[in-house]
């Protein structure tokens, strides 16, 4: 089975002549397997007329903003949260400077904003528009945030000059894109991620939670399954979307949370506790809600179960075991005392309560503690700073394999 089977490629076609290849790479992408959906920009049907695309994959296509056919006329954000992978091809000099300057002024500009999918761009354009230090720049910036880029190749070009600029053959993308999967870090591992708050009954209608709205989580599991690996996310209540390919187990409380991560964790690689777990919960919660009489009530509180500990402590089939910890103070000393109390391999430390950073915002930095070793990752978007993560775990999972191997 083709390492594309089952994804979700969102195929994004901007104004040139090596549009003319866009179909035959959309009918491609579905013979091995992929869900293809197609976006256009207005110039790009200026060369390839929608029809053409909505006869190779079976599905409408794509170009206004605001679609009335769409989820409340939002296209951009249906097809964003569908989308495993956005690919751009061909990908215009114009398209390009548009999204490395945050531009949203079409359909493909805003939800490529919007999406916290892996996006990837075939550049395709006269040779000396590549070589032009615009466009260049353009492309080093595009790069530092995650963007890749197949191509562009050299040869003939339709202008009649030779150079670098053609957009890659429909064969050669797809065969980058099967090894771009294919040779993930993290293939043939199970990855298992707990993400978002959990609630704790005080009665029928009333819980005590935190801010943590799952996010992170999230993006790290997007990252672990752009990595090649299969993903299970253990997510408690959250509205964030998941990516696609990825297992969703929900739950509400710590008890539920710890409960399905023990049925679970079996034949897991790697563990990731990136959940904001209540560490209390209401000792016994009444069957109906608490009506407003006294002045002041008193709750008793006791304690959840540790998901991080039991899971770190495992004595068969342990895996490798990352927690979080989200401090307001003394941030750097509590995560490695938690890191050591926990017999944890890594830990993953960052601020909550400051502008920018933790629960409730779309960035984050994170401090990397393991037994030696201490990385940061800068302040960020959090799909780029998870993608990072991802990385750093993948690192130092095989490289504890491997010691484990040549010590035994």
């Amino acid at each position: 089975m083709s390492v594309l089977a089952g994804r979700h490629i969102l195929l994004a076609i901007t104004g040139g002549i090596a549009a003319y290849k866009s179909p035959d790479l959309a009918r491609r992408l579905r013979e091995a397997g992929a869900e293809v959906r197609t976006v256009m920009t207005s110039a790009a049907m200026a060369f390839v007329r929608p029809m053409t695309f909505q006869a190779v994959t079976g599905k409408p296509v794509h170009y206004d903003l605001l679609d009335p056919a769409s989820e409340a006329a939002m296209g951009h954000i249906e097809l964003a949260r569908w989308a495993d992978l956005v690919l751009v091809a061909p990908a215009s000099a114009d398209f390009m400077a548009r999204l490395a300057h945050g531009h949203a002024d079409d359909l493909l500009a805003t939800l490529c904003l919007a999406t916290h999918a892996r996006i990837v761009l075939a550049p395709a354009m006269n040779q000396v528009m590549w070589a032009n230090a615009a466009t260049q720049a353009n492309r080093t910036q595009l790069e530092a945030r995650g963007v890749r880029m197949l191509g562009p190749g050299h040869g003939d070009q339709a202008c009649g000059e030779v150079g670098t600029g053609r957009m890659l053959e429909p064969t050669a993308l797809v065969a980058q894109l099967c090894r771009f999967y294919a040779q993930g870090p993290l293939s043939g591992c199970t990855v298992m991620i707990t993400a978002g708050p959990t609630r704790e009954a005080i009665d029928p209608v009333r819980f005590i939670s935190n801010r943590s709205s799952g996010r992170m989580g999230f993006d790290l599991g997007a990252a672990a399954r752009e990595a090649g690996a299969r993903v299970i996310v253990v997510a408690g209540p959250s509205a964030e979307p998941l990516a696609a390919g990825i297992e969703r187990l929900d739950v509400e409380s710590a008890e539920q949370m710890y409960e399905t991560v023990m049925q679970h964790i079996e034949g897991c690689h790697i563990f990731i506790g990136a959940a904001a777990v209540a560490d209390y919960r209401p000792e016994a919660p009444p069957a109906e809600k608490i009506k407003k009489q006294e002045a002041a009530i008193s709750l008793r509180l006791i304690r959840n179960p540790d998901i991080l500990q039991a899971v770190a402590a495992l004595e068969s089939g342990r895996p490798f075991t990352v927690g979080f910890a989200a401090e307001t103070h003394g941030l750097l000393e509590h995560a490695e005392g938690k890191r050591r109390n926990k017999r944890l391999d890594m830990i993953a430390a960052n601020w909550v309560g400051r502008p920018g950073l933790g629960f409730e915002s779309t960035t984050n930095a994170l401090e990397i503690l393991w037994a030696g070793g201490h990385v940061s990752i800068d302040q960020g978007p959090k799909a780029e700073v998870a993608r990072r993560l991802i990385e750093i775990i993948s690192e130092r999972y095989h490289a504890q394999d491997s010691t484990a191997n040549s010590g035994s």
